[in-house]
């Protein structure tokens, strides 16, 4: 599999006053069309808004930075809005209208989207539809058909549908009144992964929260689940791989580190470093595995499925301890003694490594 993996950063789309849109492409990342995943960063100034929108492709939204509000309108449901802070992942399946709106003007809002695009315009990115400003859909309509649908005059159609100059994002004044959100809307729509029970836990090793359709059903809509990692510093995850055939999708939203994926024939197809920004992709079946540098490392995935499942390839929980001692000596051609020595390390260790020697003070942490 002779294509392109290499992590990449997103370019900018479109933006003015009241924010930014950044985006990956397929041109930029290729794996993103042979996945049929797409990429794309919103940053909201303080009072910068995103007009409502509706995209051709189901995506998970992870809010890396900041706080503020969305709104959110299910097929054939009423508007819900919530509250957003760093750590939220929202589920928006096909058909969402979706708006988002910094309240604060002390830090940006900045949100990760990451999703399918098997039945998008354009394999591995998104097309959205905005409902208004200068590209929005009713701007391509007549003002005779706008006035029909609104059961208004075309005059008053007209200024309507063309009295949003901008496109996109707009900055509201002060002033402004965006609807207050409701705590009860958040149920079911929102899940936060920093306060959520965890997944995995191991001490001085590292902590996961598996974003499934069992703590956040609209999951299953999409199609495909997520979770977010934190590595501590100078610790490794297990070399492992997806076992229902997934691709893994992968943020850095924060720290650094080293990763290595080998795949066919067991070849080492990327070997590189990675920081906060960094996207790649890890092909299905492939083995990545990742070490954090001393200040730690955090990321966000979505695995093409709603309720992943990995084989890992080291530690307690791996495939090599499953195998009888007689297999995996002839698999090695070693020694009895070597595998013993094999097998008698990793016991109690599962998915994350700590460092291998430990100083007189803690190892770094990505909090």
């Amino acid at each position: 599999m002779e294509v392109e993996i290499s992590p990449k950063e997103s370019r900018k789309a479109y933006g003015g006053e009241g924010g930014e849109y950044y985006a990956w492409s397929a041109g930029d990342l290729p794996m993103l069309a042979v996945a049929e995943k797409g990429a794309a960063k919103l940053v909201l100034g303080g009072r910068g808004l995103a007009i409502p929108s509706y995209s051709d492709s189901a995506k998970i939204a992870y809010v890396l930075e900041g706080s503020g509000r969305a709104g959110i309108v299910l097929p054939e449901a009423s508007e819900r809005v919530v509250a957003i802070r760093k750590g939220d992942a929202i589920a928006l399946p096909f058909g969402a209208v979706a708006w988002w709106f910094n309240d604060s003007s002390e830090a940006d809002l900045t949100v990760l989207f990451l999703g399918d695009t098997s039945k998008a315009h354009k394999r591995g990115e998104f097309t959205d539809f905005q409902l208004t400003g200068a590209s929005g859909i009713f701007t391509g309509f007549t003002a005779e058909f706008a006035g029909r649908a609104f059961d208004l005059s075309e005059q008053e159609a007209s200024r309507l549908v063309r009295s949003q100059p901008s496109g996109g994002i707009v900055k509201l004044k002060e002033g402004f009144q965006i609807p207050e959100p409701s705590e009860m809307d958040r149920e079911g729509l929102v899940l936060n992964c920093e306060e959520a029970p965890l997944d995995v836990d191991v001490e001085r090793g590292g902590r996961v929260v598996v974003v499934s359709s069992q703590n956040l059903p609209l999951v299953g809509d999409c199609g495909f689940g997520g979770d977010l990692v934190k590595l501590n510093g100078g610790a490794m995850c297990s070399p492992g791989f997806s076992c229902d055939s997934a691709f893994q999708v992968t943020y850095i939203t924060k720290g650094s580190g080293r990763v290595q994926v080998v795949g066919i024939e067991g070849k080492r197809v990327l070997e590189t470093a990675v920081k906060a920004g960094s996207l790649f992709i890890v092909p299905r079946f492939f083995v990545v595995s990742k070490i954090a540098d001393a200040g730690g490392m955090q990321w966000f995935s979505i695995v093409t499925t709603p309720n992943p499942v990995f084989t890992h390839l080291a530690g307690k929980t791996s495939v090599w301890k499953a195998l009888s001692p007689q297999v995996l000596k002839a698999s090695f051609n070693v020694s009895p003694e070597t595998e013993e020595l094999f097998r008698s390390k990793r016991t109690s260790d599962s998915i994350f490594f700590p460092p291998p020697q430990l100083t007189a003070t803690p190892s770094a942490e990505t909090e």
